[in-house]
């Protein structure tokens, strides 16, 4: 074995122990960035590791700390820690895209695991990422995730990221360093998943733009959705809501049509909807009667809480656009039934809660498909429609089943008969008349 592979297996075995003897040993002074980034990812992968054993969400804050104060302390050059850093930033970054995570199930996960450092330095981490790439070779959804995150390089290339991002938030180098530590051990800890958007570099250029759901429609539908989450009338509130399932549903059929008439389709996509504690199986479940009612399949990531979604980008569009304001009603019907007087004090236990939340999200299924069934029954070429639709779900199936091939069904358990009942009249008391025609 080579001296740079002796010195290399050496730092790694030094952060192990927490640092104490690399930065003294005899050749620190041939020590460099690659090193001290090869160190930094040595200890947050420890630190990952000793984290998940303690279930501490944002790795073990001790030996981050112990490494991180170390590494200041030492007499190497400033610019080499701090290039250090970015090395290690990019390397693991890079492996989270590979492994399927996008900007936005980044910034999700950090939101729920580490703290708003950590986020910052994330963030400026897939910004770097992005700087090597052409804007045409880029996926779209990848942009648009970016400029929501505001990730952009703001600093100077004058001198190194993390001194001038420290300074920007008034810390120490040790508290950066710190926090480079548990921002890296969050990306360790993600797991391998479905790549469900061409990574950064290999999109082709002037590829087809996704289909998604026409402004004007996707104006008016956010506007039915805006009045039904508005409203503290639960019936109107429902009404408003399956008026803009209707809308998403005529145009989806109209579109299919003319798709069908085309030489290229347009294939399946995905998208992850990240869902907020607790009852997240509850709410996932709506989330899946929502996208079976818009041609669509989803699965549950329920270790970290998403839902991937499978589908034309412009069912993906009704999909969340619908399940988003459904998750703000159901959740305000069902305090809403539980502060009825006549209600026992189960009513506002967790298990009536969440028996609840799976009542609404079973009911309203089956409501929008029934919806979704009117609406096709009553369009202009019914016979020449059901053809299509069929073949449009044979390849959306054909793309689950290549994304999750080992996919299964799990049932959500319901411990409180009242949560059950209220969760099905709540759902129920609003008229979802698919028939009802809109102003056009």
């Amino acid at each position: 074995m080579g001296k740079p592979n002796r010195k290399h297996r050496a730092a790694k075995q030094q952060a192990r122990q927490g640092g104490s003897d690399f930065w003294t040993a005899p050749d620190s002074g041939n020590v460099t960035a690659a090193d001290i980034a090869n160190a930094i990812m040595t200890t947050a992968m420890d630190s990952a590791q000793s984290g998940a054993r303690s279930k501490s969400p944002k790795g073990d804050s001790v030996v981050a700390k112990r490494f991180a104060d170390q590494l200041a302390g030492s007499d190497l050059p400033v610019h080499d820690v701090e290039l250090g850093a970015h090395l290690a930033g990019q390397h693991i970054i890079t492996r989270a895209f590979q492994n399927g995570w996008l900007p936005a199930d980044i910034h999700q996960a950090a939101q729920r695991r580490v703290d708003a450092f950590a986020i910052s330095f994330l963030i400026d981490v897939m910004a770097a990422y992005m700087r090597p790439f052409a804007p045409a070779t880029v996926d779209e959804t990848w942009l648009e995730q970016l400029r929501e995150l505001a990730a952009d390089t703001w600093w100077s290339d004058s001198a190194s990221h993390l001194g001038q991002w420290a300074a920007k938030h008034m810390l120490t180098t040790g508290e950066a360093l710190t926090t480079v530590v548990e921002a890296l051990a969050l990306l360790i800890l993600l797991p391998k998943l479905e790549l469900i958007r061409q990574l950064p570099g290999t999109a082709r250029p002037h590829a087809e733009v996704p289909h998604h759901i026409d402004e004007k429609v996707l104006g008016r539908v956010r506007g039915l959705l805006a009045k039904a989450e508005s409203t503290s009338f639960p019936e109107e509130a429902e009404a408003l809501s399956a008026k803009a399932q209707e809308l998403m549903t005529k145009y989806a059929l109209d579109r299919v049509l003319v798709d069908a008439d085309t030489s290229v389709p347009d294939l399946p996509g995905a998208r992850r909807i990240w869902l907020d504690t607790p009852y997240v199986d509850a709410k996932a479940l709506l989330i899946d009667v929502v996208a079976k009612a818009n041609r669509s399949r989803a699965i549950f990531a329920s270790a970290w809480g998403f839902m991937t979604i499978i589908g034309d980008d412009a069912d993906l569009d009704a999909v969340e656009l619908l399940s988003t304001s459904l998750l703000v009603q159901a959740t305000r019907a069902m305090i809403a039934s539980g502060n009825t007087e006549t209600r026992s004090d189960e009513a506002r236990s967790r298990t009536f809660r969440k028996s609840f939340l799976v009542a609404y999200a079973s009911r309203i299924g089956e409501r929008l498909e029934a919806a979704t069934a009117a609406t096709i029954a009553e369009s202009v070429e019914p016979e020449r429609l059901l053809p299509v639709l069929a073949s449009h779900q044979i390849a959306v199936d054909a793309a689950f089943d290549t994304l999750f091939p080992q996919a299964r069904t799990r049932g959500v358990s319901i411990r409180s008969a009242e949560g059950w009942e209220a969760g099905r009249a709540a759902a129920d008391r609003a008229r979802l008349d698919a028939r009802r025609s809109l102003d056009r």
